[in-house]
């Protein structure tokens, strides 16, 4: 009976360690940036108007919700006042959604690949990709993702020197 009542109050205090684990794991869980439901290429038409408009130009983020790579990305530059204040003063920045997918149906595939043309095919790169376009929607620049990264996250200054070079003064410069 002993050998019983023990075997129990351990499987208790591993369920309780494994919920533990779970609810400490979805309260860390990154937002999805991501709009899986809208058109890209008028996403990126929209960008353009707006930076041509502001004196901008776009950084497209091209990914997906079901890239943790993409959603670490987004939660470091939002968090980083110093990047965040740079992307703000000199991009429209959109979080392009690509879903890599062949279940999501033959319209969103078309579409997803016109997308992709568009942005001179930048998934070559791996995901998240970065298309920076002037403000006549031109790609200007295709940045790999991986120069951006340091250990389990993204280097600070890395970062701050892939947009510095691609602001609207530099370039113009």
């Amino acid at each position: 009976m002993k050998s019983y009542s023990f075997i129990l109050k351990i499987g208790c205090e591993l369920l309780l360690c494994l919920f533990c684990i779970q609810s400490s794991m979805a309260q860390t869980a990154l937002p999805k940036v991501y709009n899986e439901d809208i058109n890209q290429l008028e996403q990126i038409d929209k960008a353009v108007a707006k930076a041509k408009k502001e004196g901008k130009n776009v950084i497209c983020q091209v990914g997906g919700n079901w890239c943790p790579w993409c959603l670490i990305f987004a939660d470091f530059i939002t968090k980083d006042t110093t990047i965040s204040k740079m992307i703000d003063e000199n991009f429209v920045y959109e979080h392009v959604n690509y879903n890599p997918r062949k279940s999501e149906g033959a319209e969103k595939e078309a579409q997803a690949k016109k997308m992709l043309k568009r942005l001179n095919n930048p998934g070559r790169f791996g995901y998240p990709v970065f298309v920076v376009l002037d403000e006549n929607g031109n790609v200007m620049h295709i940045q790999d993702s991986s120069f951006l990264e340091e250990g389990k996250g993204y280097n600070q200054e890395k970062v701050l020197r892939f947009f510095r070079n691609w602001t609207p003064t530099a370039v113009k410069e």
